[in-house]
């Protein structure tokens, strides 16, 4: 009798745990949202304007993760969402951002840049081999024999081929000289109904060259920032009709429209969701500022105001079509924010002095200092490019002389100058002794592309390059950006999580979900909220 009565409260124990222990099923449908530049902050201060059906259902509807933390340097959208994707730092993944500088040929080019493959409605030559490491995307093809459907859609080149990954159907973007959805011929499949949209004569690339941009809303909606006078919250933005019609277009809210569009309209036509095989439809959307514009801006309240109608279109379609039950939606930022400065002057009319780095400056003194110690007959400084200076390495090496040496002199060098706070060399980022900064700058880095020497500026100094024409000033700033996390459908319980979780965590908990394993460099375990 005893054995019996033990028994059943076994079994009802059990029974107990399994039902408090969510159970998910698998997906039919992934939906991976990146918004690129995306603010929390901005998020809460414009949800007055918001509809009920776009961000403040997912808000309210979502697993939602105060913040998202990518601990490396020199961040864009590039490195961010290959970290997301991978589940792993550039140190494994290899992106270190949208551009490299290949000391080799001594050239600056997109890190995707790749002339084995020719360009669909491009000049572009891309692949997305430039990935070192596997994304959730190509776990998924790989976990279903190629059965699963994978695309991505993006405004931007890097975008698209890291969220579509290697082994994706295909990746699209908006290609800068022709507004066309433009791919690679790495991908075999160009989807018919991506290519009759380009073929429609009313696509995007024909509509762009009489866009006009205004507020959506009255002027008296947009008080989310109470110092802008009324006077100051009417705008036109018009494309123009020239070489830049389409990378301008490309920062209006209309991108993020022909995204959608274009999108949903695939996942209907190549019915995505519908099979045992679950798909993957990457998109990523833009949420930063306009050009030359102030950050405190009715354009930056309007991208948000209008990209969240697109998000309320997107849920309902994708609840119509495959169901929010079926579908798992997760939506990040890429976790920086491109800063715009002032032109503000103080009553007198006038500035005060600007702290400014002069990188080709500070690139022509390091040479000579190098020269006047290892020989005038020879060029020691390569370039100085995102934060980092190049040294010849080949002449370093013809001359027998330690690269450790070199780096610990230029080093010191540059430590000197106004308005540098710190430099590591590569030597000390692989070999020296671990602390925390040298754990970060190593997460960034890579043997291909990485320089000798890792710069870093102190607040409030402008960078500036005197003899490049095309490079853009930049106030260096250590402002955090608070880029929350949302998981939406599948049905995922709504909660709000008030803690900051890794990037590299993202990847992992989508594959559990999906039932895959992890891209082979992610180390993380998954969100435990959603074990």
């Amino acid at each position: 009798m005893i054995r019996i009565i033990t028994s059943l409260v076994a079994v009802l124990t059990i029974t107990s745990v399994q039902a408090q222990t969510p159970v998910h099923e698998t997906p039919k449908l992934v939906i991976g949202i990146t918004i690129d530049q995306l603010r929390g902050d901005y998020l809460e201060l414009f949800q007055s304007t918001f509809s009920e059906g776009g961000f403040k259902r997912l808000l309210s509807g979502g697993l939602v993760y105060q913040n998202i933390k990518f601990d490396f340097p020199y961040l864009d959208d590039a490195s961010a969402i290959a970290t997301i994707y991978t589940g792993a730092m550039p140190f494994y993944h290899g992106i270190v951002g949208n551009k490299k500088y290949l000391a080799s040929t001594q050239q600056i080019v997109s890190s995707f840049s790749d002339p084995a493959f020719l360009g669909n409605y491009t000049q572009d030559k891309v692949s997305p081999l430039a990935l070192k490491t596997s994304t959730i995307t190509d776990e998924l093809k790989i976990s279903s024999s190629g059965n699963s459907d994978v695309y991505s859609f993006a405004p931007q080149t890097n975008q698209a081929l890291i969220t579509a990954g290697q082994k994706g159907n295909s990746a699209f973007w908006v290609d800068d000289y022709t507004g066309k959805w433009a791919s690679t011929t790495f991908y075999k499949n160009f989807y018919w109904s991506v290519d009759q949209d380009n073929r429609s004569g009313s696509d995007f690339s024909t509509k762009a060259w009489t866009m006009y941009w205004s507020p959506l809303l009255s002027a008296t909606e947009y008080k989310a920032f109470p110092f802008i006078p009324g006077d100051k919250r009417i705008f036109t933005h018009g494309t123009g009709n020239n070489k830049e019609t389409y990378i301008l277009a490309k920062k209006m809210p209309a991108v993020n429209e022909n995204i959608r569009n274009s999108a949903m309209t695939l996942l209907s036509k190549a019915e995505l969701g519908k099979r045992i095989s679950p798909d993957f439809l990457s998109l990523t959307f833009y949420a930063g500022n306009y050009p030359n514009v102030s950050d405190y801006s009715v354009e930056i309240q309007d991208i948000y105001i209008r990209l969240d109608r697109e998000i309320e279109k997107l849920l309902n379609e994708i609840d119509r079509t495959v169901g929010l039950k079926n579908t798992l939606v997760f939506i990040t930022s890429t976790g920086y924010y491109d800063f715009a400065e002032s032109d503000y002057k103080n009553e007198a009319g006038n500035n005060p002095p600007e702290n400014k780095f002069h990188i080709n400056r500070c690139e022509a003194l390091l040479n000579m200092y190098l020269m006047a110690i290892y020989g005038r007959d020879n060029q020691w400084v390569d370039k100085f490019y995102n934060g980092q200076i190049y040294l010849n390495r080949k002449l370093i090496k013809d001359k027998n002389i330690s690269l450790q040496e070199i780096q610990d002199k230029a080093a010191e060098f540059v430590s000197e100058f106004s308005g540098v706070q710190e430099v590591y060399t590569s030597f000390q980022i692989q070999h020296g002794q671990w602390n925390p900064v040298m754990e970060y700058y190593k997460n960034g880095y890579t043997r291909e592309t990485t320089g000798d020497l890792f710069v870093e500026l102190q607040p409030g100094y402008k960078v500036v390059n005197e003899q490049d024409a095309s490079f853009k000033e930049k106030q260096v700033r250590n402002n955090a950006v608070v880029c929350p996390v949302i998981f939406f459908g599948n049905n995922i319980k709504p909660a709000k999580v008030k803690r900051t979780i890794k990037a590299t965590e993202i990847a992992p908990t989508i594959s559990y979900i999906m039932r895959i394993r992890s891209p082979n460099a992610a180390k993380e375990q998954p969100l435990s909220e959603l074990l």
